[in-house]
């Protein structure tokens, strides 16, 4: 794993090595360090804390035992709730609030790196926010889909049979409609966009 790209913002070079060096061997398939954020204590910090961003997750470095063990601190992005920082005078105060448990802070990240890290953190998850919303509305538009296939169903099973009322003619007009009525509150609600709402409404009538 290549480390310059990760030292644009002053970064210790052999505590990034270090650091990259072990989260390369924790990486899934897929996932890719977005930023590394070092900690700079006014003295000389040998056992800095770092602070990993990858775009599947947060990962919290804290070296223990006088640098001899790390604990890793990893949360992937649908378990964080929020990101803050707060500039002092010797660098930020970086903190994530998890949806579940405490929050984690991490002192003395440089302001550029602590700004940095509230950019990445921030992108990463408002995809997963905008993931999650997309996720449901396919949800809701594959279960419009499955009555819509059930309805079909029952159409043809209705139509092979030899003699058909007045009021097995009326079923399919109020089940038409009760689509339309849907696939409506649907478009209200702003779950589908107005192209997809009328191409959802074109189908629909298609059948009447």
């Amino acid at each position: 794993m290549l480390i310059e790209q990760y030292l644009t913002d002053n970064q210790d070079p052999r505590t990034a090595e270090k650091v990259l060096g072990k989260l390369k061997d924790m990486l899934t398939s897929g996932e890719t360090v977005i930023y590394l954020a070092i900690q700079k204590k006014p003295a000389v910090t040998l056992m800095p804390d770092c602070i990993a961003v990858t775009n599947k997750r947060i990962v919290f470095c804290i070296p223990e035992n006088l640098g001899l063990t790390t604990v890793y601190k990893t949360f992937p992005w649908v378990a964080i709730k929020e990101v803050l920082f707060k500039e002092e005078l010797f660098g930020s105060k970086f903190m994530a609030i998890p949806q579940r448990g405490q929050n984690i802070v991490i002192d003395f990240i440089p302001k550029v790196q602590a700004r940095k890290l509230y950019q990445f953190c921030n992108e990463q998850l408002e995809k997963t926010t905008n993931l999650s919303g997309f996720e449901e509305k396919n949800s809701l538009l594959q279960n419009e889909n499955i009555g819509d296939d059930y309805a079909s169903y029952i159409e043809v099973e209705d139509n092979s049979i030899p003699v058909i009322n007045e009021s097995k003619i009326a079923e399919p007009e109020d089940e038409i409609t009760l689509k339309l009525q849907k696939l409506k509150n649907l478009y209200k609600k702003q779950l589908i966009s107005q192209e997809e709402y009328e191409n959802k409404k074109a189908e629909i009538l298609s059948r009447f």
